[in-house]
């Protein structure tokens, strides 16, 4: 089995603008997922914090950044609806409670977020509406992720199952492993920006995560070739075989470093490595099910609108994509210092 295959009766637009599109979405959720990822992360972990001080520090890290990070979801979802019109028409109705929780649930977070900070007699509601806010959020979002690796059944281009076809051992798997991805990434963030007990609980709190992270990602990575023949040829016929080791080889090696960098308290490290620890995983997913944008199904090409329909898309998201890239950078530049260990919470208004 080749390792990538394209159609042969497409050419020009027609062939690569399909693959821009993917390029540019694919790109939408990776950034959704880290920079929301990481303040979901916290607060997973949220409750556990073991004062108030604690979660006033933790939630200030990410409260000059957190509510401009679902940006990234509306351009990835506004990507998908204008250039991919039949996956959307298929995976929303395959995936509407899952979203639906989902939305809620942010919902409600940012709800919590925002009124935790003037609360008085009621502040431990609101801590525990974010806690359970982001827990919630978290799992919603892997099991999209597990419903989506699994596939749908269609009939063409309709989605042809049931409302709880979502609902399975595999996506049940990934929101458990999603919500140990996030809290290593909500407490290496941690590590970064605080610093005392705080830092060395989230030192701690980081080898818990990062565990059950690999772990996660093994049973995961044993579990997807079995949900198709495709999928399992990829990776395991010859020569694919031989050009596909370097991935899990890689992630072990920055597992390793990972480990080894929260241990030495480079903090800095710590988080890069754990982003890229996510990245590759996105990588591995992104190899198994590529180019099918409705697995196992529905290709990019065949769900594609017109070119001359993604060449005008293209043109407003030329601007939007980098304006908002660049705001993204300069905004986590700005605020790029680590929070005071005496600060009251109601600075941040």
């Amino acid at each position: 089995m080749d390792l990538i295959q394209l159609p042969p009766d497409l050419s020009g637009p027609a062939l690569w603008l399909p693959l821009v599109w993917a390029g540019i979405i694919a790109l939408a959720v990776a950034m959704y997922v880290l920079l929301d990822g990481l303040d979901l992360g916290i607060g997973i972990m949220f409750t556990a914090a073991e004062s108030e001080n604690w979660r006033d520090r933790m939630m200030l890290s990410v409260a000059p950044v957190w509510d401009f990070n679902e940006t990234w979801l509306i351009l990835g979802g506004a990507g998908l609806f204008a250039v991919f019109h039949i996956a959307y028409a298929v995976l929303m109705p395959a995936l509407y409670v899952p979203i639906l929780v989902m939305l809620i649930a942010l919902i409600f977070r940012g709800v919590a977020f925002e009124f935790r900070f003037k609360a008085e007699r009621s502040k431990h509601w609101w801590d525990r509406s974010f806690h359970y806010g982001s827990l919630v959020a978290t799992f919603a979002q892997g099991m999209v992720l597990g419903a989506f690796v699994q596939g749908f059944a269609t009939n063409g281009r309709q989605f042809t199952g049931t409302t709880w076809d979502f609902l399975s051992p595999f996506s049940v798997m990934t929101g458990l492993a999603l919500i140990a991805g996030y809290g290593l990434l909500g407490s290496t963030w941690l590590i970064m920006k605080t610093s005392g007990n705080l830092e060395l609980w989230a030192r701690r709190m980081a080898m818990r995560y990062l565990l059950a992270t690999l772990a996660a990602m093994a049973v995961v990575s044993l579990w997807v070739p079995f949900l198709d023949t495709d999928i399992r040829q990829r990776w395991f016929d010859r020569p694919n075989l031989y050009y596909l080791l370097p991935v899990p080889l890689v992630t072990a090696v920055v597992a390793l470093a990972l480990w080894r960098a929260v241990h030495r308290n480079a903090r800095y490290w710590a988080f890069l490595l754990a982003v890229a620890l996510f990245l590759l995983g996105y990588l591995g997913l992104g190899i198994s099910l590529f180019p099918n944008i409705v697995p196992h199904q529905v290709t990019i090409w065949e769900a594609a609108n017109t070119p001359s329909s993604q060449m005008f898309t293209l043109i407003g998201f030329s601007f939007a994509l980098p304006a908002t890239l660049a705001y993204t950078v300069y905004a986590y530049w700005v605020f790029r210092g680590q929070v005071a260990e005496d600060v009251e919470s109601s600075g941040y208004h």
